[in-house]
């Protein structure tokens, strides 16, 4: 029997999501946690792979099961497992549901912070005694959406088949010293939203106009485009399912 199952976790202690040997990842001890408490060997496959420092407030995963679970399972994996890791639901779904390849879109938000903020140095990037041009940066959005190879924002030497995403949202907003840039899409490469958010930071304080932006993602080359933002200010949000289909009556 396979199951979803939701969760969210602080990045910051993690080499990111993927299991990577000798380094100490969130996919690693989950499935040490489900290992324990189901006294099976238990492996996930998770709906994406964030980077080393980036969060995730909702996740999934699945995970297979010869037998059923355990009624307070979210509630003995959250006994289990460390403060930076919160299991949120768990839920059986038909036997060929892939919490990777069932995705129908993802959600991240990039956090930056105009001011020195001690309570936001893990979940921000703090740009600090500049003005940034919010509405040229969301001008640099609405071109986003006029293309699908976005090379010029991926990490080099991937095993990525494809560098084609379809993306159904992008833009900035700001809330006090908060800004927030929010992208949706059907899926997303390797430092992609990192790169995006760093190049747009630099059409914000003038440094590239809306058309070099444009020549950047023509390009197809991760040379031309920004340098990354750093990990902390990034996090997965959101992760969509047709769930009519995959879950098991």
């Amino acid at each position: 029997m396979r199951y979803f199952i939701e969760f969210a976790y602080h990045g910051k202690n993690y080499f990111g999501y993927q299991i990577q040997p000798g380094q100490i990842t969130v996919q690693e001890v989950f499935e040490k946690a489900l290992s324990t408490i189901l006294r099976s060997d238990i492996k996930i496959t998770g709906a994406g792979r964030t980077d080393s420092g980036v969060h995730a407030k909702k996740i999934f995963a699945h995970f297979d099961l010869d037998s059923d679970i355990p009624q307070n399972l979210v509630y003995r994996l959250n006994s289990f497992l460390p403060n930076d890791i919160a299991a949120k639901n768990v839920f059986k779904v038909t036997n060929d549901a892939h919490a990777r390849f069932d995705a129908t879109f993802r959600t991240y938000e990039y956090i930056v912070s105009l001011e020195k903020n001690p309570f936001l140095n893990d979940f921000s990037w703090q740009i600090i005694n500049r003005t940034l041009d919010l509405e040229r940066m969301n001008e640099a959005c609405q071109i986003l959406s006029e293309y699908e190879d976005f090379t010029s924002f991926s990490k080099l030497h991937t095993d990525n088949k494809t560098n084609n995403c379809k993306i159904y949202l992008a833009e900035w907003t700001k809330t006090g010293t908060e800004l927030k840039f929010t992208v949706s899409a059907d899926r997303f490469l390797r430092n992609m939203v990192r790169a995006i958010v760093g190049t747009m930071i630099e059409i914000g304080n003038g440094k590239i106009s809306i058309e070099d932006f444009r020549d950047i993602i023509e390009a197809k080359d991760r040379g031309k485009a920004g340098t990354s933002a750093p990990p902390q200010g990034l996090f997965l949000v959101d992760v969509g399912y047709d769930f009519e289909r995959i879950l098991f009556d």
